[in-house]
């Protein structure tokens, strides 16, 4: 193995962390009572959640950016 594969192993395994660490945003039982509550559709995501978002898509762009490193260099 050469040394990006051991980066898009890491890379990878911190992004499932970071996306189980991400709150839904809908209820388990909006999706058996047909009702959907749009109340705090627009709210724009703060603190610990903004992170996490970003976290995640660049986590993605660079595992992405790893993938085809090592494609290219097998």
């Amino acid at each position: 193995m050469l040394w990006i594969d051991y980066i898009v192993l890491v890379l990878s395994i911190f992004m499932i962390i970071i996306v189980l660490l991400q709150s839904s945003k809908d209820d388990i039982n909006d999706a058996f009572n047909g009702s959907k509550s749009e109340l705090f559709k627009n709210q724009k995501t703060r603190g610990v959640e903004l992170l996490l978002q970003r976290t995640t898509a660049v986590l993605a762009v660079l595992f992405i950016a790893a993938v085809i490193t090592s494609v290219a260099l097998h």
